[in-house]
């Protein structure tokens, strides 16, 4: 048996002795004399693994909450530790608040993009050399975006980015090109009768494919400049978003009433994440999932979230509660069955290398698989979080007429730059 597969089983008191850690594992043992036959100097080996408690906060839908909770009895009933659940419902704001004071979690989960900010606050604790779980057993995407300057600071377990799903009973098979889509978008939109060519919440993240599909960007800390709103390759993927499809879809561009006319029925094509699987089942829709279009002249390039369990800063010290912490997200995310269990369950994107694009997946998962491969990790850097904000203002700016979208942008930058200065 592989390691990965004794991660998985707990198989032997030798293998949880491995994924708890050195440190946690206390033998008392004496060998048997040689020849002999329970002698004074002779007793059976016997070892004993010292049991940790660690504390894991996440921030999940109640059915997604639900299995989180039944991954973690499982954990307990196999380990030798274990680790208590809570669920908090503003994550971001405790965080912050209690780890400073040391009384946060040794572990939560949530998506990469806080990584660098968290690990520049003090928030997290480095694992490199500590684990027994290589990053190449992820993606590569999966793997950069669990490190920030060196440092190893979780490990990944899905993948989140937005694809194109398509109404079965409209289309056949899902466009490839842009020019395809304005088509089908075309031939089925009727808001007299209250139909659409196209379902689309618009916020920075939704339209980012577009925005970076001809070799623009948002923000990237290695390019001069960092910020490429205003870059005409960019203003040209924002354009496309307003000028192409704002036209076949509902006036109210916000994620609600976006959402529902594809899940009712009245949409042939939307752009939406995994998140949305379960909406779509309730509904009994017949629909499928396909990578972004290509537009004429470029490649979609949608940011993606890596979905990971963060090692928080009382995971510092080794100690019988990190090595708890340890042990279950080493188990977490190299469980291939649980793994594909909640990708089937909650439509979660697996990020592990023997699953990712894999035919075991359920199809419409395998099709948002494969669109996070057209995608790039959302930036870890901590200037990235005063971006997002200016970037919606200045395109609903730009999408309602009050300013040209080179404008917006500019204007967008200007007040990006004004608050990393504050």
């Amino acid at each position: 048996m592989d390691r990965r597969s004794m991660l998985r089983k707990f198989g032997s008191a030798g293998v949880l002795a491995a994924i708890a850690g050195c440190a946690s594992v206390q033998k008392q043992a004496t060998t048997t004399a040689a020849g002999g036959g329970g002698g004074s100097d002779g007793a059976d080996t016997t070892s004993t693994i010292e049991g940790g408690k660690a504390t894991a906060w996440v921030a999940r839908p109640s059915a997604e909450e639900k299995s989180i909770k039944q991954n973690i009895d499982q954990f307990n009933g196999q380990s030798p530790h274990t680790l208590e659940m809570s669920d908090i419902s503003d994550l971001g704001k405790k965080t912050s608040s209690a780890i400073p004071a040391g009384q946060g979690p040794h572990t939560f989960e949530w998506a990469h993009d806080w990584i660098g900010d968290y690990y520049q606050s003090g928030f997290l604790a480095d694992q490199s050399g500590k684990l027994d779980v290589s990053l190449d057993t992820f993606t590569d995407a999966a793997a950069q975006a669990v490190q920030f300057d060196g440092a190893t600071l979780g490990l990944p377990t899905s993948a989140e980015t937005v694809a194109l799903l398509y109404n079965k009973e409209y289309v056949d098979s899902p466009p490839k090109t842009v020019s395809e889509m304005v088509d089908i978008m075309s031939e089925h939109h009727d808001p007299a009768n209250g139909t659409y060519g196209l379902s689309y919440p618009l916020t920075p993240y939704f339209i980012s494919g577009w925005a970076q599909a001809y070799g623009g960007y948002y923000f990237d800390p290695d390019k001069d400049p960092m910020l490429g709103l205003s870059k005409p390759e960019t203003i040209k993927g924002f354009n496309l978003v307003a000028d192409t499809f704002t036209k076949y879809m509902p006036e109210d561009t916000t994620y609600g009433p976006q959402a529902s006319v594809f899940s009712t029925g009245n949409a042939p094509l939307a752009i939406n994440g995994p998140w949305y699987l379960a909406t779509l089942r309730e509904k009994n829709l017949d629909f499928g999932v396909a990578e972004l279009p290509t537009p004429d002249g470029g490649t979609p390039t949608p940011y993606t979230g890596i979905q990971l369990w963060y090692f928080s800063k009382k995971m510092q010290k080794d100690t019988p509660a990190t090595n708890a912490a340890r042990s279950f997200i080493e188990w977490y995310a190299t469980n291939t069955d649980l793994l594909l269990e909640i990708a089937e369950k909650h439509g979660f994107i697996p990020v592990h290398e023997d699953l990712a694009g894999s035919d075991e997946l359920p199809a419409n998962v395998k099709g948002f698989s494969e669109a996070a491969r057209q995608g790039i990790p959302m930036p870890t850097h901590p200037k990235v979080k005063a971006v997002w904000d200016p970037v919606k203002n200045a395109f609903k700016t730009a999408l309602n007429g009050d300013e040209s979208m080179e404008s917006a942008m500019a204007g967008a930058e200007e007040t990006i730059r004004s608050r990393w200065e504050s």
